[in-house]
């Protein structure tokens, strides 16, 4: 693949979701700092980062592993959201941009999946 991890829209918008995941955390009781915060603050890097990993390795094997690791870490920042709201740390209207944005993502990562395994 000759694009750029940066160009790729995936990685952007996995950016976009890190940034508003790391405004929500501000808004956790403190309480929370050493637990939920910092899961989705890994979680939430983890999904870009592992895009930019695998994009930068010498094969599409490599990429699709890196792709998958990144479809877990949003799979789990998604669960950590739904466990603030739950806890009542976030209401739905202070997630309300994540979703869509993690749907968006997970649709790209497998269709990004499936055009590499082809």
């Amino acid at each position: 693949m000759s694009v750029g991890y940066q160009e790729l829209v995936v990685w952007q918008k996995s950016v976009d979701l890190a940034e508003e995941v790391y405004r929500l955390i501000k808004l956790l009781p403190k309480t929370e700092e050493f637990a939920l915060s910092n899961q989705m603050r890994r979680a939430a890097v983890s999904i870009p980062s592992n895009i930019a990993e695998g994009q930068q390795r010498r094969s599409t094997k490599e990429f699709l592993t890196f792709l998958s690791i990144a479809r877990g870490s949003l799979a789990e920042l998604e669960t950590q959201l739904i466990l603030c709201v739950r806890f009542n740390y976030l209401s739905i209207k202070q997630i309300e941009k994540t979703e869509p944005l993690c749907k968006e993502i997970g649709l790209m990562l497998i269709s990004l999946m499936k055009t590499l395994e082809t």
